[in-house]
């Protein structure tokens, strides 16, 4: 395992600032976005792709500051219902698929996305329940005429151009939110389609980690990994559960917030995500994503550098003698 981080938060510095403090604070490997909700301020595909210098620059940064890229990120919505805000997601999507080429990049992170209820739909429309029973015929469309059909063109396009997971993110407001989601569409698209692994989506759902990741280790599922925790506030989800849609700076009155590692559970839950990651084959990154309102983008990635470095597994496992 690497010890990675996206580097998304960090967009304020220059690509060479950031690669620079994150190696110093003992990070080995980077995350960049190139598009779609992370943005691309260390690294924009179109520009990328018109200039090799680029790339090249990339490269002797990495090389300099002994970092390795675990993915390229452009979280976005392809299957959005708006057409201008459906082709630019899709168009960094591929153009992100082409830098990763030139990269040696295998592996992008994004989202399914979500579409409308119909064809002429102008916002996203995510369902989350089963009755009334027109809400079953919206998951049909948006599943059988939307989702599956973009997603076997936008695979066949990655592996054309050497990318070997598309690694997405089970966030609900989108159709894959869930393993379930995420297997229903590997089956219907192919083993390029795997997750991007990230805790944070599942504690609040009610859904545990470790469980969620033997599901889909074992299915060979999960393509990268977000290091990224949620405090669930006991007594507000009490109340009212954790379908939230507060403002995310509603400290004291949200069900959960986003918190740095160790921050929402503590050391024993993170020992035994990693160990079961282990367990499933899993051997990438563990990309620490920052979005804790509570600190700074500083105090927070060093702390949860700090906290996973003595948990992260580096070296194989030695051979079970005693067995």
């Amino acid at each position: 395992m690497k010890l990675g981080v996206l580097t998304v938060a960090l967009s304020q510095r220059t690509v060479e600032e950031a690669f620079k403090y994150l190696s110093e604070i003992g990070v080995q490997s980077v995350e960049i976005g190139t598009g779609g909700y992370p943005g691309n301020a260390h690294l924009d595909p179109a520009a990328a792709l018109k200039d090799p210098s680029i790339i090249e620059n990339l490269k002797s940064l990495l090389a300099k500051y002994k970092l390795t890229i675990s993915a390229l990120s452009c979280h976005g919505n392809p299957v959005h219902p708006n057409k201008e805000a459906r082709d630019k997601d899709r168009i960094d999507f591929e153009n992100t698929c082409k830098v990763a080429e030139k990269l040696g990049v295998d592996t992008v992170i994004t989202f399914s996305g979500c579409p409308g209820d119909h064809p002429n739909a102008k916002n996203p429309n995510w369902v989350t329940c089963a009755w009334p029973p027109e809400y079953l015929d919206t998951l049909k469309y948006q599943w059988e005429e939307e989702l599956i059909p973009y997603w076997k063109e936008a695979a066949a396009f990655a592996e054309k151009h050497g990318v070997k997971k598309i690694a997405l993110e089970m966030h609900p407001g989108f159709n894959v939110y869930n393993p379930r989601t995420l297997l229903q569409l590997r089956d219907a698209v192919g083993p390029i389609i795997g997750a991007n692994f990230d805790p944070s989506h599942l504690f609040w759902q009610g859904i545990n980690p470790v469980e969620a990741i033997k599901a889909l280790g074992l299915a060979g599922a999960i393509h990268h990994f977000h290091a990224k925790d949620t405090r669930v506030d006991t007594y507000n989800a009490a109340v009212n559960g954790t379908l939230e849609t507060s403002r995310y700076d509603d400290f004291i009155g949200r069900g959960w917030v986003f918190r740095t590692v160790g921050y929402g559970n503590g050391e024993t839950v993170w020992r035994d995500i990693i160990s079961t990651l282990r367990a499933v084959g899993y051997d990438g990154a563990i990309s620490i994503e920052h979005e804790d309102g509570l600190m700074s983008v500083e105090e927070g990635l060093e702390k949860a550098v700090e906290f996973l470095k003595p948990i992260l597994m580096y070296a194989p496992p030695a051979e079970m003698w005693w067995a």
